[in-house]
């Protein structure tokens, strides 16, 4: 195993140790952990280089490096010709399972009379902490992808109003080839999360192993150092992708040092080049944003004669997982209780689908995409339905009710009517004729026992006369009686008339009022 990085910093240091505190060779080799060999070889380049350690001080990062490296090229013609290999090292460094021994190895078949593995480590370690401000590869080729936001935002106009609609800025990169891709979304919400990964992907033509977001909400629903509560969305994406969710740890930007890089790489190549465009929809935005995405792949790294598109084309392109073959759908959960009609609320939509009859009152988990509500208990799927988005309509399989006047609990037309006629000739008939409007009976018990209720705050001849009223209009709802009531009749102030408590699901058994 190779030693340690030791970078411009560790000089310093060693520097400091040696002059300032008068540490000996093992007390610093111990004190910033490296080698005694390493400490001894820097002295003992800074005694050759007859500069004072106040010399030392005034010099910035990149001049301190030169001197430790210059006597090394001027001086030995085998470094020289190491260090015409080092770009190539790097380059190979990226691809999965490769090491500095295994490098080391192939060099010495090509050079028997070579540097030792711990001098080839260091002098490729000292060339490598030159392009820290730079470029650094760090990861293997199709290894992660870091995703996240900018923190400032674009706008587009819109043609009609004239107001300036913000858009969110998604950007990721490569770990490997650092290949950057951007898109413009409307918001950080799950849908265009999803989205624009999944558009990030299909730019890039495969996955990586693992995806290193951010801890967004559409992404991570609760943050932690060691074990975070994935967003269950995000989590079924990766898993259709084949691929796995690293979340970077709170508080610690150094684990998204690239993606933090490559925002400050658009801020100054994209939204400075834009910023005085005007744009009249989220599309020509983004095309405005790729044009310039491109400029920024193909152009060369700093210190370095390849771009980003290259080296993505020579150690990355092929390590990619493939796509598969369909894009994924977006799913969604909800954990519902099966209410007293065999139905589950879907509160997106505020529609009511069905499920067996005798899963009434117990606990089910809904998954549901654009187009079809699957609905589970214990894992196991009980009911499917095509996705209807009326609100307040029911979606009802008829084999999922049971046999005519043997509802579950006690709950039959029978009994809703019996209620009814306690209350007055007119409210009985409204209550037969409800249950007569849907194709189920079951699907009018929410609004039977809406329309049942309002005898708690009204008066009986109040609801008798209402009800009479939709009779003769044939307005068969509970809305309509809602707001005939709450619109022509005031409430009562009074203790109610008739001592009378509606039954509810959960007390149903022992009214013996109403068997």
């Amino acid at each position: 195993m190779p030693r340690k990085r030791t970078n411009v910093e560790n000089i310093r240091e060693i520097l400091r140790l040696s002059q300032e505190l008068k540490f000996s060779i093992r007390h610093i080799a111990e004190a910033i952990q490296v080698s005694k060999t390493s400490v001894g070889e820097y002295l003992a380049e800074y005694k050759r280089s007859g500069l004072s350690y106040q010399d030392v001080l005034g010099m910035n990062d990149k001049e301190l490096a030169e001197i430790f490296e210059k006597r090394n090229k001027t001086s030995n013609p085998m470094y020289e010709a190491l260090s015409k290999e080092f770009p190539y090292f790097e380059k190979e460094l990226a691809r999965v399972g490769v090491t500095l021994y295994l490098l080391w190895e192939e060099y010495k078949e090509r050079t028997p009379d070579g540097f030792s593995y711990s001098r080839f480590c260091h002098h490729y370690r000292m060339w490598e902490s030159k392009l820290k401000a730079g470029m650094h590869i760090e990861h293997k080729a199709g290894d992660l992808i870091y995703a996240d936001f900018t923190g400032k935002k674009m706008h587009y106009i819109d043609p009609d109003t004239g107001e300036a609609i913000p858009s969110e800025i998604f950007i990721t990169i490569l770990g490997a080839s650092q290949l950057i891709y951007v898109e413009a979304v409307r918001s950080q919400k799950l849908e265009d999360w999803i989205r624009a990964n999944e558009n990030a992907w299909c730019y890039y033509g495969g996955t990586t192993r693992g995806i290193c977001p951010d801890n967004l909400k559409s992404a991570v629903t609760k943050a932690c150092n060691y074990e975070p509560l994935l967003n269950k969305t995000y989590d079924d994406l990766a898993k259709h992708y084949n691929t796995v969710i690293l979340p970077t740890r709170p508080g610690k930007p150094k684990d998204k040092a690239l993606v933090e890089n490559a925002v400050r790489i658009v801020y100054q190549r994209i939204f400075a080049r834009l910023r005085n465009q005007t744009f009249f929809s989220l599309g020509e935005l983004n095309e405005a944003i790729r044009e310039e995405l491109e400029a920024v792949n193909d152009a060369s790294f700093q210190r370095r004669d390849i771009s980003r598109r290259e080296l993505f084309n020579e150690i990355e392109k092929n390590e990619l997982q493939p796509l598969p073959k369909e894009r994924y759908e977006i799913r969604r959960y909800q954990v519902s209780k099966v209410e007293f009609n065999h139905h589950i609320y879907l509160r997106e939509d505020k529609h009511y689908y069905s499920v067996p009859y005798q899963h009434t009152g117990q606990k089910v988990k809904t998954l549901y995409t654009d187009r079809m509500v699957d609905i589970y208990r214990d894992n196991v799927r009980i009911a499917l339905h095509k996705r209807n988005r009326r609100p307040y309509g029911y979606t009802t399989e008829k084999s999922h009710m049971p046999a005519e006047h043997q509802f579950v609990d006690g709950w039959n037309t029978d009994r809703f009517v019996r209620w009814a006629s306690k209350m007055g000739g007119s409210v009985e008939v409204f209550i037969e004729r409800l249950l007569d409007s849907k194709e189920h009976p079951q699907q009018a018990f929410k609004s039977c026992m809406g329309v049942l209720q309002l005898n708690k705050g009204y008066k009986p001849e109040d609801l008798e006369t209402v009800c009479s009223r939709a009779i003769e209009y044939n307005c068969i709802s509970l809305k309509f009686i809602r707001n005939s009531l709450k619109n022509n009749i005031h409430k009562t102030t009074q203790e109610k008339p008739v001592e009378m408590k509606l039954p509810f699901h959960e007390n149903i058994r022992g009214k013996e009022n109403y068997k």
